[in-house]
């Protein structure tokens, strides 16, 4: 998939200008209902200041976050500061573009992804990613669309029945589609197509599970499903999302980490529990943002 070296995707959609208690409370609800992190499954990421150029341009400069194992991160920011690219540094996506190159180290289990003779194929495998546009193989069943990461990773598993049954139960389209797996994917709504890309990822039982704008090409009943799914998967996997939807990162993350870019390459601005970034971030920048001031 070609990725667009200066852009983080479309353009910003808040609805209208959100308040910020508005959001912090939308954010405190979902706190209430969760307890992130005490899922015994999962794994813990952690990017060490991280640095991303396209050829000369520095478009990230010294990012550094922890992704503790069961919960929700939510990336947001304005148009062009970063996230985007920061989320492909965190599984070796950004290394595709051949005039990329990048600084810093990315932890899994506290080893070092980037290291010398690391197997990129299963640092993939184990940090998954699910992209803004869904992308299932047109020419592939549903059922081969969710099996098809085993085979691509020469993976063997005793009964892809029960594997693929799991892995769609788990995305929230199962019900939807049991009587038709022998169907192209071609043949299912956007939504449905952005969930069945969520249980191809699954297949391969990943740890981590990177998502770019996954719900800015769906309506708001698909938008809805795509989150529900996020909770549930949430209980056993590390979720790092990014969104332009203020409400969206209320309603599904545990944390928020705020990227800007002010002119310059991106940073972070900060980071904090969801429900305080909402309602009392430590920078002004961060405030003006979520109280849609700017953005």
């Amino acid at each position: 998939m070609p990725i667009n070296e200066y852009s983080d995707g479309d353009d910003m959609s808040i609805d209208a200008a959100p308040a910020t208690n508005s959001l912090a409370g939308v954010a405190s609800a979902h706190a209430s209902t969760r307890q992130p992190g005490n899922a015994p499954l999962g794994s813990g990421l952690e990017a060490r200041g991280i640095h991303a150029w396209f050829g000369k341009h520095l478009a990230l400069e010294n990012v550094s976050l922890d992704f503790a194992s069961g919960t929700v991160t939510a990336l947001i920011g304005p148009s062009g500061c970063g996230k985007s690219t920061f989320i492909r540094t965190l599984n070796r996506m950004h290394e595709f573009i051949p005039s990329a190159a990048m600084a810093g180290e990315v932890l899994l289990d506290g080893q070092d992804i980037y290291s010398k003779g690391m197997d990129v194929t299963k640092i993939r495998l184990q940090i998954g990613m699910v992209f803004q546009k869904p992308n299932p193989f047109p020419s592939m069943t549903i059922g081969e669309n969710v099996l098809s990461g085993l085979k691509l990773a020469q993976l063997k598993v005793e009964n892809k029945d029960d594997l693929m049954q799991e892995c769609l139960e788990r995305a929230g389209l199962w019900a939807e589609v049991k009587d038709r797996l022998g169907a192209h994917a071609g043949g299912l709504s956007g939504g449905q197509q952005q969930r069945l890309c969520i249980a191809r990822a699954l297949a391969v039982k990943p740890k981590v599970l990177l998502m770019d704008e996954p719900c800015s090409a769906l309506d708001p009943g698909s938008t809805l499903r795509i989150e529900d799914t996020i909770g549930q998967l949430a209980q056993t996997m590390t979720i790092i999302i990014v969104t332009h939807n203020m409400q969206q990162a209320a309603r599904v993350s545990d944390y928020t980490a705020f990227f800007l870019s002010d002119g310059g390459p991106g940073n972070m601005i900060e980071v904090g529990p969801t429900n305080e970034i909402f309602s009392r971030p430590r920078d002004q920048r961060t405030e003006n943002y979520v109280s849609g001031r700017f953005g």
